[in-house]
Order: C-alpha cells, then structure tokens, then sequence
C-alpha cells in the first residue's frame, strides 16, 4: 500500500509538472465516478485539470418511460419482474419498482431463469440494463431460454451503447472535452479499438483500471498528450483489456440484440444508441410480446441530472442536491444509483 502510494505521489508531482493548459477530462464509467470521489483524486491534480462526469451510469440513463412499463407490469398478478438491486428506487411517473409487490431482486439473469423453469404459471420479466458489458450475459441467457422453449421467460432491453452517447457528447462545441477516460469494464470485452472513433473529435482517450493508480496514471497521460498537441486511444488496463476485446461476447450480443434508438434520461432519445432484441428471438421480447407503449414522461422539475450526464454541469449546481434530494430520498436518477455522480458527491462530500 505504502508503494502504491508512493508511486502516486510520483505521479502527482509530474502532473503539477507538465499541466500549463486547462483541460477537461470526462470520466464516462460510473466506477470511475466513485474511485474519483472516493479517493479525493480531484484534490491531488493542479487547478487546470477539470473532471467532469459522463453518461456512463446505466441505471441514471435508464428512461422513466422504460421504469414506468416495469412497474405497469410489476402491477399484474401473474407477473414477476425481475432486476438488479440498483434499479429498486429509480422513480418512474410518480412510483418506483419498490412500492410493487410482484418485483424480486436478482444478481444475474440465470437467477431469473431460474425462476421462469419454477413458476411455469408466471411471466418472468427480466430488466435489461447496462452497456457492452452485461449484454453479452443477457444475450446468452435469452439464447438458453430458447433452447429450453420457455414460454413464461422475457427481458425488457434497457440496453444501450457507449459510443453513439460520446459522438453526441463530443460533437456538442459547448463541452470542449479534450480527453475522455474511458471506461474499463466495458472496453474488455468490446476492447481498446472500439473506441478510435473519438479521434475524428480531436480528443485523446485512456482505457483505465479503478484503483487510485491506474486513474492518476490515465490522467496524466491524457494530459500528456494534450500539452503535445497529439490525439492518442490508449490501453492502460492490459491486466483486463485487450486490443481486440472478447470476440465470442461481442459476437453473442449483436446475435440477439441489433441497434436501436433509445431514450437516455435527461438528454433524450440518441439514434442507435440501444439495442433492441431481434426478430428472430422476438418470443423473449417483453416489448413486443406484451405490446408495451413508452410514454413521455417529463423529469422532475428543477433536476439537473441530463446536463450533469452530458458533462454541462455539476451536481452542486442542482437547486435539489442535498436539500430536497438525498440518497434517502432521491429526486433525480444520479442520487438513486449507487455509481451516479450525485451520489458520490454526496456520500465524499465532493
């Protein structure tokens, strides 16, 4: 531990060293989000260097329109929806899946599985959220429903994408990001080449671990190349992460899922930004088999949580943030999920 922190302190001082332009750097990975706060990184780099937070927070991004159509499902006696625990407290038109009685809180879609092979006489729906990381899993598992022909078995695909949200990100003159640390659960499995495309913006990216290193690491790098003037997509998380990422992952999500257009909360619908279930496995769309409708639903007046996703604001600039919104009791999507960076303000007093 004494170690590692001394090679931080390395690292700092180099920081101070070669940081003479302002630059801000977004973090797009809610675990990012917490390692940042958690360790107090922020005050160990010199005033030039802004972090801002991104929409990598999948439970944030989740819709209301999408929370309402669980909980309208929720409300059915023959239904069990099933879900991360994250996704308890998210609040829909006016209620969250915890006032509903027929939710169960599961730790993987296998669990759910389970479940529909036990109760032939419910419909099990799963909650598909994330990114590139857990669509794999939920593809495969839809896969294996299909094998056993189950009948009572569906996922409701919340499921969207990391790099239609960042070209939207990016291509907004206002944010003026010139680095992005980039997220390293989901880049081992779509790898570090999947995100080259951010070099057409002009902005340089770190694949990064979470510890304390690995982001002073990422950020010193990112600095590094803005004060040379050079736009680099690097790895700096070899132990997980590949060049080419988890082929057989990638290959098993778009055999189930295509892209899709998707509503991100707080900043709208982004074009093929999601991942829809495709027509061959058509039975295990909740969606479709169910005839499910996603009405606008407005957010809550006075919340901020889109611009602070889009990386416009910070959560000390919402008129709700620790008043009216707590962890307690949440009023936007960023105070609810555990990775959201209300959250973590709060909990480190950021």
């Amino acid at each position: 531990m004494k170690q590692q922190l001394d090679v931080i302190q390395v690292v700092q001082k180099k920081l101070h060293e070669i940081s003479t332009q302002d630059i801000n750097i977004m973090e797009v990975c809610g675990t990012h989000t917490m390692s940042l706060a958690k360790h107090a990184i922020r005050s160990l780099l010199p005033d030039t260097i802004n972090i801002i937070s991104g929409p990598g927070c999948p439970v944030c991004v989740t819709s209301a329109a999408d929370i309402q159509a669980a909980i309208d499902l929720a409300n059915k006696d023959d239904f069990i929806i099933t879900t991360f625990g994250d996704m308890m407290k998210v609040p829909g038109k006016q209620h969250t899946l915890q006032s509903c009685k027929n939710v169960k809180v599961v730790y993987s879609p296998l669990d759910a599985l389970k479940l529909a092979t036990n109760n032939p006489s419910k419909q099990i729906v799963f909650l598909g959220i994330g990114f590139e990381t857990t669509a794999p899993l939920i593809a495969s598992t839809i896969k294996q429903a299909k094998s056993l022909n189950l009948s009572n078995f569906t996922v409701l695909s919340m499921h969207k994408t990391v790099p239609t949200a960042l070209e939207v990100i990016l291509g907004d003159k206002q944010n003026k990001i010139s680095g992005l640390l980039l997220p390293g659960h989901v880049s081992g499995i779509t790898g570090r080449k999947y995100f080259d495309f951010i070099k057409r913006f002009e902005v340089s990216g770190v694949v990064a671990g979470f510890d304390a290193l690995d982001i002073m690491e990422a950020i010193y790098l990112l600095c590094k190349y803005f004060e040379e003037g050079s736009v680099e997509v690097t790895n700096n998380y070899k132990t997980l992460v590949t060049e080419e990422g988890n082929k057989l992952a990638m290959q098993t999500l778009y055999e189930v899922f295509e892209d899709a257009d998707a509503s991100w909360r707080g900043i709208g619908v982004i074009p093929t930004s999601g991942l829809t279930i495709r027509d061959e496995f058509s039975h295990f769309d909740a969606i479709k088999r169910f005839n499910l409708t996603m009405p606008e639903i407005s957010d809550p007046q006075g919340c901020i949580c889109g611009s602070i996703l889009m990386g416009k604001a910070k959560p000390n600039q919402c008129q709700h943030f620790k008043v009216s919104c707590t962890p307690g009791h949440p009023v936007g999507p960023c105070m609810v999920s555990s990775e959201g960076t209300c959250a973590a303000f709060y909990k480190y007093n950021v």
